[in-house]
């Protein structure tokens, strides 16, 4: 580090990667801060983006270093909750009266991990945890024809398949209340292997599960995968805790194709 570095620890000029630059061993925390309200006609924007650095900055950071301290014992979902009034209200005094306030702020622990409270629901987090399995399948339908089913599937119609390296991401919505998120997170990773990773990964959908079999499952588009893994995991969700309960799954077939269900669509099936 050089002397300007060390004399001005909080200024990186990569502002893209983050300020300050690391040194040595460190963290990576990410803060999403969603802000709501109306655009006014000069400047023509909502909200300073500088004044929500600002906010994570005075309201976030110096408490995120406290609980620090004692990493295993922290409440990642209760912390964040306490953060959404802070953080409100220093936006709204930043700003006085254009009217810019807080809708959410979600905290990324992991590429993989992270946790979202709003001011609608102060009360509550949504933990989102990303999994993955490898599966093969084919898109087929038995009531249409051979040629029809190549026109509609393409190459997913091949006969004998072919696979995918799937991904999957559970939101979970949880009171605040009492336990919290604490803990919880290892028990939804336990009900997805149960329920859906020991049953899917390495697999051939059409001609190893009951869910997707030729004949009596359903065809194994990306829609039906993330509406039957809905299926399994809701009960086995609810079932960790009052309050607890699955919102939405998503499940991409590659990085440019997903489909997302949630309680109400799957009311409608």
């Amino acid at each position: 580090m050089d002397d300007e570095a060390r004399e001005s620890p909080g200024v990186g000029g990569n502002t893209y990667a983050g300020s300050p630059p690391m040194v040595g061993l460190g963290r990576f925390d990410e803060f999403e801060v969603v802000c709501r309200g109306e655009v006014s006609a000069s400047p023509g924007y909502l909200i300073d983006i500088k004044v929500i650095d600002r906010a994570v900055r005075d309201v976030v950071v110096p408490r995120l270093k406290v609980l620090s301290d004692n990493p295993a014992a922290a409440d990642p979902a209760g912390f964040l909750g306490s953060l959404v009034s802070p953080v409100d209200a220093w936006i709204r005094s930043a700003v006085g009266g254009s009217g810019a306030r807080l809708d959410t702020i979600r905290w990324r622990l992991t590429p993989y991990y992270s946790i979202e409270c709003s001011t609608d629901r102060p009360m509550h987090a949504q933990l989102r945890q990303r999994f993955d399995f490898a599966a093969s399948h084919r898109l087929h339908v038995p009531s249409l024809s051979p040629d029809e089913n190549r026109r509609l599937f393409g190459k997913c119609n091949h006969p004998s398949g072919h696979g995918h390296n799937y991904q999957f991401e559970l939101a979970v919505n949880v009171p605040l209340s009492g336990e919290g998120g604490h803990g919880l997170l290892a028990r939804i990773e336990r009900e997805a292997k149960a329920a859906v990773l020991d049953r899917f990964d390495h697999t051939h959908l059409n001609l190893d599960t009951e869910e997707f079999r030729d004949g009596s499952g359903v065809n194994p588009t990306v829609e039906n995968i993330a509406w039957v893994i809905f299926s399994l995991l809701e009960p086995r969700i609810r079932g960790l805790g009052p309050g607890v309960a699955l919102d939405t799954v998503t499940v991409w077939e590659t990085d440019r194709t997903c489909a997302t269900v949630g309680r109400d669509d799957r009311a409608r099936r």
